[in-house]
């Protein structure tokens, strides 16, 4: 497997990011992990590896593991726009192209566990609310979009695209 670092580098420009709905995603996302961490424990101690507790387990991890480094400095400038009170952030990455598919799959995971939460099997936490959802999609959409050579598309503009009539 090549290492993100020998990847080809691709530029994903993630526009006016609203911080308060960030923050709530952040939030339902550190709820959602630290449950799944505990569950794929116990699934694993009883001989049940597999399972969506133990893949959103490996997943993450994997994740952390191969593009934390393309993604610090993002972090340190949201944490500041947070710090500072402001409404919106613009970041831009520059990561390996492969981070496309796996915020594909991360999108993916997080679709089946709101499934697990709706259905209220092996979880406690509810599932993600419409708005933390949409952001979630977005945000992970820029990076697939735009590693297909689509433009970038700024909060505001998608939000306003599918908001209801």
């Amino acid at each position: 497997m090549t290492s993100p670092a020998d990847e080809e580098l691709i530029t994903v420009v993630v526009g006016q990011i609203p911080i308060g709905l960030q923050t709530a995603a952040q939030q339902h996302t550190d709820e959602i992990t630290r449950e799944l961490v505990l569950v794929a424990e116990q699934v694993h101690q009883r001989g049940d590896p597999g399972g969506l507790p133990q893949r959103f387990v490996e997943l993450v991890s994997a994740l952390s593991a191969r593009y934390s480094m393309f993604t610090a400095e993002q972090e340190s400038q949201l944490a500041r726009a947070v710090q500072e009170g402001r409404e919106s952030v613009d970041l831009v990455y520059s990561v390996p192209a492969s981070a496309a598919v796996a915020a594909a799959q991360l999108g993916s995971i997080f679709d089946e566990i709101d499934e697990y939460c709706r259905e209220g099997r092996l979880l406690l936490t509810l599932e993600s609310p419409a708005p933390v959802v949409a952001y979630r999609r977005w945000f992970l959409d820029q990076f697939v979009e735009q590693s297909q050579g689509r433009p970038p598309i700024a909060w505001p503009d998608h939000r306003d695209r599918v908001a209801p009539a």
